[in-house]
């Protein structure tokens, strides 16, 4: 059974093909400011439906981007440490010395991963293999080094028998993500969305979805089912639950779009 488990901004607890992954950590309580870089900051609103303490143990995190709080946080920093393994981008497993790996379209990682020492009689079958995807979180005519490097996920299984489960990451819709999900069909699509944007910084330019982005990315995919997070909590998002709703009934796709209720399972058979 394959469930998913929303916690707060982009944090979501999967539970698939026998192992529990944790996405983009973020456990801190609302209210804080955080900065961003280049002038840009955001204040928290939302409050994580679940604690480190009530997760538990996981087997890996799923770190899209490591640079900005609303996708790993104080807490979500220390519990990212503590994790077996983070998959990150390449500049992220420089943040997380000893328990990282980088993954990138061209680079995957079998999960469970096992340490050197266990013999090889003793080593589990993988389970999953995680691909990175490409992700752009920024506009086109912003210099990659003002936001970072970001990175989607693409989860593979016997266990997920009708296809592919990926993982958007903080993104804009664009031409590689286009293709990505054209060619991988997943049959489960997790986006993240919130039509981030700084007027100061980038005027009415976004560093993530919108919801017809969100909508479009869902029509080329074919994903029976579409699950968006990275909607509200913050004060930098600008669109939430109720314009996706009307984005995806404009595109003839409500029946494949779930917006998940935090701290409330559901599965994704």
């Amino acid at each position: 059974m394959t469930t998913l488990t929303h916690i707060d901004t982009a944090c979501v607890l999967l539970e698939v093909a026998g192992l529990r992954l944790l996405t983009d950590p973020v456990f801190d309580p609302p209210g804080r400011r955080y900065w961003f870089g280049w002038g840009s900051s955001s204040r928290k609103t939302g409050t994580p439906a679940l604690s480190p303490a009530e997760v538990g143990t996981v087997d890996a995190v799923l770190l899209s981007h490591h640079q900005h709080g609303d996708n790993l946080d104080t807490a979500g920093r220390a519990f990212a440490t503590a994790a077996p393994i983070v998959l990150t981008t390449p500049a992220g497993r420089r943040r997380f010395p000893g328990n990282a790996m980088a993954v990138t379209p061209a680079v995957h990682v079998a999960l469970p991963v096992v340490d050197a020492a266990t013999t090889r009689a003793a080593r589990p079958s993988p389970r999953l293999i995680v691909t990175g995807s490409p992700a752009r979180h920024r506009p086109a005519w912003i210099p990659s080094f003002v936001a970072g490097p970001a990175t989607g996920f693409i989860l593979e299984s016997d266990d997920l028998p009708r296809g592919p489960l990926m993982i958007t990451g903080d993104t804009v819709l664009f031409g590689p993500l286009r293709e990505a999900a054209a060619r991988v069909r997943p049959d489960i699509l997790v986006i993240h969305v919130g039509a981030v944007r700084f007027p100061y910084l980038s005027g009415p330019a976004r560093f993530t979805m919108n919801a017809a982005e969100a909508a479009e990315l869902a029509g080329i995919s074919g994903a029976r089912l579409v699950v968006a997070i990275h909607t509200s909590g913050w004060t930098h998002f600008r669109e939430g639950p109720e314009a996706l709703g009307a984005a995806f009934e404009r595109a003839g796709l409500p029946d494949r779009l779930r917006i998940p209720v935090p701290g409330v399972p559901i599965s994704l058979d």
